[in-house]
C-alpha cells in the first residue's frame, strides 16, 4: 500500500503518513505543536518565494511587451507596402509616399531587432523563474516535508522517555531513538543542500540579471533613440541571432 500524501507546513508533501506525522501536523494547525525553527533559512525562503513572484510579475509584462511589439511590427509592414503602393499609383505625392514607406521599412527592421533582444532577455527570466528558481524550490519541500517528520519523531521520543519503564517500553524507546536519529540526519542533509541551493541561486541570478538588464536597457535605448548601428551592435554584444526572413521556424512570439 502506497503512503498517503498528505500537506504539510507551506504546502510541502508530506509521504509519511504515520501517526506521528499525522499528529504533528495537526498540532502544527492548531498552533500546539512545538516546531524547529532555522530563523536564518526561512526569511532566505521567504525572500526566495517572494522574489520569485515579482520576477514572474516582470516576465509576464515582458511576454505582453513581446506581443504588443509583434503587432506594431506587424502593422508598420502593412503600412508600409500601403505607402510604397501609393507611392507608385501616385505621381503627385509619390516622394511623400515613397520616403513614408522607407520610414516604415526602417522601423521594421529596427523593431525586428528589438524584438529579438526583448524575446531573449524573456526566455533568459523564464528559465530562470520556471527551473532554476523552481528546482530550489523543490528541495525546500522537501527540507520542510523533512523537518516536518523530524519534530513528529523527535515529540514522539520525547513522550516515550517520559513514560513508564519496563521490557515492553524499552523496546519501543530502542526503535523510537533509531527512527528519529534517521530523520533527524535526513532533515539535517536537506537542510544543508537547501542552504546551499540558495547560495548558488543568488549568485546565479545575480549573474542573469545583471547580463540580461543591461541587454534589455540598451536595446530599448538604442531602439528610441533611432540608433540602429548600436541596436545591432547590442545583439552582436550578446551573441543574438536574428533568423532570416522567411525562415521556416517559429515566430518570436509563437516561441513564448
Amino acid at each position: 500500500m502506497k503512503p498517503a500524501l498528505c500537506l504539510g507546513a507551506m504546502g510541502a508533501l508530506v509521504m509519511d503518513s504515520s501517526p506521528q506525522c499525522t499528529k504533528q501536523l495537526l498540532s502544527e494547525r492548531f498552533g500546539r505543536g512545538s516546531r524547529t525553527v532555522d530563523l536564518e533559512l526561512e526569511l532566505q525562503i521567504e525572500l526566495l518565494r517572494e522574489t520569485k513572484r515579482k520576477y514572474e510579475s516582470v516576465l509576464q509584462l515582458g511576454r505582453a511587451l513581446t506581443a504588443h511589439l509583434y503587432s506594431l511590427l506587424q502593422t508598420q509592414h502593412a503600412l508600409g507596402d500601403a505607402f510604397a503602393d501609393l507611392s507608385q499609383k501616385s505621381p503627385e505625392l509619390q516622394e511623400e509616399f515613397g520616403y513614408n514607406a522607407e520610414t516604415q521599412k526602417l522601423l521594421c527592421k529596427n523593431g525586428e531587432t528589438l524584438l529579438g533582444a526583448v524575446n531573449f532577455f524573456v526566455s533568459s527570466i523564464n528559465t530562470l523563474v520556471t527551473k532554476t528558481m523552481e528546482d530550489t524550490l523543490m528541495t525546500v519541500k522537501q527540507y520542510e516535508a523533512a523537518r516536518l517528520e523530524y519534530d513528529a519523531y523527535r515529540t514522539d521520543l520525547e513522550e516515550l522517555s517520559l513514560g513508564p519503564r519496563d521490557a515492553g517500553t524499552r523496546g519501543r524507546l530502542e526503535s523510537a531513538q533509531a527512527t528519529f536519529q534517521a530523520h533527524r540526519d535526513k532533515y539535517e542533509k536537506l537542510r544543508g543542500d537547501v542552504a546551499i541551493k540558495l547560495k548558488f541561486l543568488e549568485e546565479n541570478k545575480i549573474k542573469v540579471m545583471h547580463k540580461q538588464l543591461l541587454l534589455f536597457h540598451n536595446a530599448v535605448s538604442a531602439y528610441f533613440a533611432g540608433n540602429q548601428k548600436q541596436l545591432e551592435q547590442t545583439l552582436q554584444q550578446f551573441n543574438i541571432k536574428l533568423r532570416p526572413p522567411g525562415a521556416e521556424k517559429p515566430s518570436w512570439l509563437e516561441e513564448q
